[in-house]
């Protein structure tokens, strides 16, 4: 017995096998792909107006509230209590949408979903903190693969159940309630991590791979910094001096430790090239949040679930499949993406503004699914090449921190969206218009990136021109 706690606890095998064992039991949700069909059915008879201008903006607005005090929580009790809090979440949500009826009922299934969603900065923070450096990328790698597994086995397990063997959405639920059961179960034999990246650092700095062992995207590079791409200054490389638990009470440590992110941030976007990285981050994601949270809503308009056959979890499978080819493919082009990364994002935020326009304009659910099909692997694609850019020259604490910050800008960003266009107390606009307005708003984020990525090119080339003028004068 002591020779397995031992092992467990030194180990980084058995931390990773349990929070990949989460990851899947959490992602595994097959009903998920059919939500709107299920409240809109027999089972809760609830009206396409009342899912779209009720109840889904009530998750966006959950999840802005819980974020910034769940992600300071979440590294202040170092993860582990977080990660049950979402499986309590998870577990109330399902049992809501099984046994509870009515708006108001289903409006706190949103609320509590936007609890789920706003603590799953735990799972991925969760591994970094009981594995040291060198084991980053390869856990990073697993934790990242079981999700993808998982969300696309419920998938297809779900439109299986549902095509295939006529299974109802309750059931679909029932499974999903039993699956997010048992990640509850995975977080309690978690080993409780003894640091976090922020409150409860250890003051001595892990070791950095070696040259031959590059780390992953997001990995500890300590001597990196936002300064680097300003400053040439050995200086301006080193990490943040952080403060000292031991130096002051909790409440002098914790305001310590805010305006020390504070003054992060402001190094971080103090880099012009990762400031306009993030902005398309924060604008992009916020409009790739809105599509998904209400793609179902218009799948159900052109092709009415009580009438017609459904092949939501086909989709969403196959959307799952090509959005991790997209990413795997970034890693093997090679493109000087400070040159051309900005007219990347310009070229494939056309083709989503493409996508979406042909889901607003189009009566055919094929066409519709296969737009959202091309909108979701354009998105994948760019969002990867963001996180490289944006990751590749921060310490994982601050890139931590630019990333939950830069989901907080688009969280914004997507509330206001919310609240103006799909809110009844606001235009309360139909499905179809909602699209339009979608379309409309990726076409304002490819015209900015578009103008910056012609700047971007035309100033290197005259700072070419003019080196190479000055080099060949007498």
């Amino acid at each position: 017995m002591d020779c397995w706690k031992g092992a467990t606890s030194h180990s980084w095998i058995f931390p990773t096998v349990i929070i990949c064992a989460n990851g899947f039991f959490t992602t595994m949700r097959p009903s998920e792909s059919f939500l709107t069909p299920y409240l809109t059915g027999p089972d809760k008879n609830l009206t396409t107006e009342e899912v779209t201008n009720q109840i889904l903006p009530v998750w966006t607005y959950s999840y802005l509230a819980l974020l910034f005090p769940v992600f300071l929580l979440t590294d202040y009790v170092r993860y582990k209590p977080v990660l049950l809090l979402q499986g309590i979440s998870l577990i109330v949500t399902w049992l809501l949408l099984l046994f509870a009826h009515g708006v108001v009922a289903m409006q706190l299934v949103e609320f509590f979903y936007g609890m789920v969603t706003a603590t799953e900065v735990a799972y991925y923070a969760y591994i970094y903190s009981v594995v040291s450096t060198q084991h980053y990328q390869r856990v990073t790698s697993y934790c990242r693969s079981v999700t993808l597994v998982a969300a696309t086995v419920a998938a297809v397990l779900g439109q299986l159940l549902v095509s295939l063997a006529h299974v109802s959405y309750f059931y679909l639920n029932a499974i999903t309630l039993a699956s997010v059961s048992l990640a509850f179960l995975c977080a309690f034999f978690l080993p409780m991590p003894q640091r976090s990246m922020f409150f409860h650092r250890k003051d001595a700095p892990e070791p950095v791979p070696g040259p031959g062992k590059g780390p992953a995207v997001g990995a500890a590079r300590r001597p990196s910094s936002c300064a680097e791409e300003r400053s040439p200054d050995p200086a301006a490389r080193a990490p943040s001096p952080q403060p000292r638990a031991g130096n002051a009470g909790p409440h002098g440590h914790m305001l310590s430790v805010l305006l020390q992110l504070g003054r992060d941030l402001r190094d971080c976007y103090g880099s012009r090239k990762l400031l306009y990285w993030s902005l398309w981050w924060a604008l992009a994601t916020a409009g790739f949040n809105q599509v998904v949270n209400y793609v179902q809503v218009l799948w159900d308009f052109r092709a009415p679930s009580h009438s017609s056959a459904v092949y939501n979890g086909a989709v969403e499978a196959i959307a799952t499949f090509l959005g991790s080819a997209t990413s795997m493919a970034v890693g093997y082009v090679k493109v000087n993406w400070d040159l051309s990364g900005e007219l990347a994002l310009a070229i494939f935020s056309a083709l989503d503004t493409g996508s979406l326009l042909l889901m607003h304009f189009t009566d055919n659910i094929w066409a519709c699914y296969a737009g959202y099909l091309a909108f979701k692997a354009c998105y994948m694609l760019l969002i990867t090449i963001a996180t490289f850019q944006i990751a590749v020259n921060l310490s994982m604490e601050r890139y931590a921190l630019m990333f939950g910050f830069n989901n907080f800008v688009a969280l914004v960003i997507q509330t206001i969206l919310t609240v103006v266009v799909v809110d009844s107390r606001g235009l309360g606009l139909d499905i179809s218009t909602q699209f339009l307005i979608y379309g409309s708003y990726f076409t304002v984020i490819t015209g900015i990136f578009l103008i910056r990525s012609m700047y971007t090119i035309i100033s290197i080339k005259c700072r070419s021109t003019s080196v190479a003028t000055e080099s060949t004068a007498p």
